[in-house]
């Protein structure tokens, strides 16, 4: 099989995608494959630069284009010649977008699109419907025209794929890669508290339910993540935005961390905190139990007595939070890097030992 030895890259710096992006080339590098990572959206912090700058050989470039979700238009053709100039100045043999749109720029090279997310199915998860037309419409026609422009298609969850599937029909080449991740974890002492980590005003993270339920537990609840504007979040104990090092010391502090999401196709979070040994409590979605059953507690997203209950009585049960903390470890081990790099080694062997020249023709 053909090993590929450059790959471009799209990421951003918003959420866990840079995260993502950044474990796969440092485990790409191991491999002597060469990754440059194409920054799309705001510009990534003095931290973040920082973590980029610690992987060997990995190139970075900011060129100032939008984040799809949002500026929701299609890719201009400004903003395609641009990548597609990126593209002949670093010869890849693969084109690896984190994104929908940008796969139908018009690559020469084989294409992987990872889905990671999409505002349709995080509209019908957190809202019951589908995002309304004249708003979203664009964005929908540049995921459309990116599933079908990839060459291959990547989920982190074969739920989460299949979701994707029911919205927008049969989707040739695909396949589910869990991400992996191994935090550098501190060593620290196990402390009371129950912690959560996510925006509270995004509602898929549903971090606010937490607010309602925060005064009747018997130890604080902590969350780290943007807060401003939620009501009733003076309940929880407010961190703010945490530098990744600090959040990783949180997590190997909390004796238990909670996501009540309504929508997570992943919860690379979870994964960090059930890595760093906090006893699993997640929102009962079929992404989160293909991933944590038999290691985590589990929760409708939406009850709130259920979520106060199920805390509650792990804080008071001391064997049984300690079985579920290391229930967490143990399961954390099946989503490390190596799986995560050796599946796309794979994918991208067996699309570069191919012939993408018609691609650019036809685009």
């Amino acid at each position: 099989m053909t090993r590929p030895r450059r790959l471009l890259m799209t990421t951003d710096a918003v959420g866990g995608v840079w995260s993502y992006s950044l474990e796969l080339a440092a485990g790409l590098a191991a491999e002597d494959v060469e990754t440059v990572l194409v920054v799309l959206g705001p510009q990534p912090s003095v931290d973040q630069v920082a973590e980029a700058a610690a992987v060997p050989g990995l190139g970075l470039v900011t060129p100032g284009l939008g984040l799809e979700w949002q500026d929701r238009q299609p890719l201009g053709s400004a903003e395609a010649r641009l990548l597609r100039t990126l593209e002949r100045a670093f010869a890849p043999d693969v084109v690896h977008v984190n994104g929908f749109r940008e796969a139908a720029c018009g690559w020469r090279a084989p294409v992987v699109l990872v889905a990671h997310s999409c505002v349709r199915s995080w509209w019908r998860a957190c809202r019951g419907c589908e995002p309304p037309a004249h708003d979203w419409a664009d964005y929908t026609a540049g995921v459309r025209a990116g599933l079908a422009a990839a060459d291959a298609i990547v989920a982190p969850t074969a739920a989460f794929l299949g979701e994707l599937q029911r919205l927008y029909g049969p989707l040739s080449n695909a396949r589910t890669i869990h991400n992996g991740r191994v935090p550098p974890l501190p060593r620290t002492r196990r402390r009371p508290f129950v912690l959560a980590a996510g925006r509270l005003w995004d509602e898929a993270k549903n971090v606010a339910a937490l607010a309602e339920i925060a005064d009747g537990l018997s130890w604080p609840v902590l969350v780290a993540g943007e807060s401003a504007g939620v009501q009733g979040a003076q309940s929880l104990v407010q961190l703010g935005r945490l530098p990744q090092s600090e959040l990783l010391r949180r997590m190997a502090e909390a004796g238990i961390f909670v996501s009540p999401a309504r929508y997570e196709p992943f919860g690379l979070a979870i994964l960090e905190a059930a890595a760093a040994g906090a006893a699993l409590v997640l929102a009962d979605l079929p992404t989160l139990r293909e991933l944590w059953d038999g290691a985590a507690r589990f929760v409708p997203p939406n009850d709130s007595a259920a979520l106060r209950t199920v805390l509650q009585r792990l804080i008071d049960d001391e064997p049984a939070r300690r079985s579920l903390q290391e229930a967490a470890r143990h399961r954390a081990r099946r989503y490390g890097p190596a799986p995560m790099v050796a599946g796309y080694l794979k994918l991208y062997g067996e699309l570069s030992a191919g012939d993408g020249s018609g691609r650019a023709a036809a685009a």
